[in-house]
């Protein structure tokens, strides 16, 4: 039997003769109809092929030994510049104090004057500081206490700021510096007089460790003082400087870096299912008060928060970041060369109070009751979940599924079309033979 015989016998698309074949303007219409409905279900599904969507997992945070960066860019109205100190500290121990490292302040004129920004180099307390022009030999007086160590001239205090470090090594409150013929030659006291009414706005970033900690923004230099940290407040509670008050603005408050531009705007939209990632919560708040003695506070839980790209693989865990991360620059910090991105959400509660104590009675609880003491100021108080979200890129389908259901597409419209087709040749094919009746 020759081979093609064999085959023959298996044909499951037995074939008809052309004479056989009627073809009818129904069933033209149809195809037309049926093409155009595989060409368009068939885009669509190339469309949900192309289509690329995140999908979060919620997995324990195994990471230790890591940082993370706080940007912030906050605005003070009513207290000038230099009565304002950033401090961090957490619970392994670590303190930053006076951070001005990634931190830049800029000058606000008064809120009668619009509040808007002043050339911070035309009123700069410490322009002097480097002293220059002072004789080699000259090694000025710290009034007291041991020369700082990061004084320029070993020993010595050659500069107001100097003396203002020394003093607060050994926790003694500076005033405006009467008597220190440094601040009287770089005229301190005349400089400080001059910002009385000016406001201040803090921007930029510094670098924590990944632990339970705070970060506070209070008047005066601080210090220790056996187990307590504390603010030198002489010249921010003096009368003769006017009304100083915490009354601030939260611009922006985030943990980590920012979603660039073009991942906000996918995230954004209604289909996403973490549609709130590029929002901070703390952005664009407004705190208000006329009152010196008062203590804002804000309780930060902060969520671990990766993003990968489509087509990113992994390329091992580490578990010990803190080294390799002190040696990229402020900003750079989570953002991979690969396009994934390590950063944090945070959600936040707030509570205010007057360090003078008493109650909320003129709110309607008389319940509330506030204790009496503390450092005016606007806290953060963070805490490190031990969740950690991952959003990875991913295509809803592979390509074997779109080949299946383009497959599936054509296969199911031609036949449901050669039913129809059918159906009308059969119906009228009856009608013709009950009017030839």
């Amino acid at each position: 039997m020759p081979a093609k015989s064999r085959f023959t016998r298996l044909d499951a698309f037995t074939k008809t003769v052309e004479d056989a074949r009627i073809r009818t303007t129904s069933g033209g219409i149809v195809t037309i109809a049926s093409l155009l409905l595989v060409f368009y279900l068939v885009w669509g599904e190339w469309s949900d092929y192309r289509r690329i969507v995140v999908h979060p997992e919620l997995i324990v945070d195994k990471g230790r030994g890591e940082r993370m960066e706080i940007h912030l860019n906050i605005s003070f109205p009513r207290i000038p510049c230099e009565l304002l100190t950033l401090d961090v500290m957490d619970v392994s121990g670590e303190q930053q104090t006076g951070v001005k490292h990634g931190i830049r302040k800029v000058q606000l004129a008064s809120p009668s004057e619009g509040g808007r920004p002043i050339d911070v180099q035309s009123l700069d307390l410490h322009a002097d500081e480097q002293a220059t022009h002072l004789d080699p030999d000259y090694c000025g007086e710290c009034y007291g206490p041991p020369a700082p160590e990061s004084a320029v001239k070993p020993g010595c205090c050659q500069t107001c700021e100097e003396v203002r470090e020394a003093y607060a090594s050994v926790s003694w409150a500076f005033g405006k510096g009467e008597g220190v013929k440094q601040c009287e030659r770089e005229h301190y006291s005349e400089k400080l007089e001059a910002q009385r009414d000016q406001g201040c706005r803090i921007e930029g970033g510094f670098r924590v460790n990944k632990v339970i900690g705070n970060f506070h923004i209070a008047p005066g230099r601080s210090f220790s003082n056996g187990m307590m940290h504390v603010h030198d407040l002489n010249n921010y509670l003096d009368p003769t400087q006017g009304s100083h008050t915490f009354t601030h603005t939260i611009h922006h408050l985030r943990f980590g870096p920012q979603l660039p531009d073009d991942l906000t705007k996918r995230v954004g939209g209604k289909t996403m299912g973490w549609t709130n990632h590029h929002l901070n919560p703390l952005d664009n708040t407004d705190q208000s008060t006329d009152d010196p003695a008062f203590n804002y506070m804000y309780f930060v839980k902060v969520v671990s928060t990766s993003y990968y790209p489509l087509g990113w693989k992994s390329r091992g865990f580490s578990i010990d970041q803190g080294d390799s991360s002190d040696l990229v620059s402020i900003g750079q910090h989570g953002l991979g060369q690969d396009g994934s991105l390590e950063t944090h959400q945070y959600s936040v509660t707030s509570h205010k109070r007057s360090l003078k104590g008493g109650s909320d009675s003129q709110e309607g609880h008389k319940e509330r009751l506030h204790a009496v003491g503390g450092i005016p100021g606007v806290f953060f108080s963070y805490d490190i979940s031990p969740m950690k979200v991952i959003n990875r890129e991913e295509r809803t389908k592979t390509f074997t599924g779109f080949l299946t259901g383009v497959c599936a597409i054509v296969g199911g419209t031609l036949t449901v079309a050669a039913a129809i087709d059918r159906g009308v040749y059969e119906g009228a094919t009856r009608m013709k033979k009950l009017h030839q009746r």
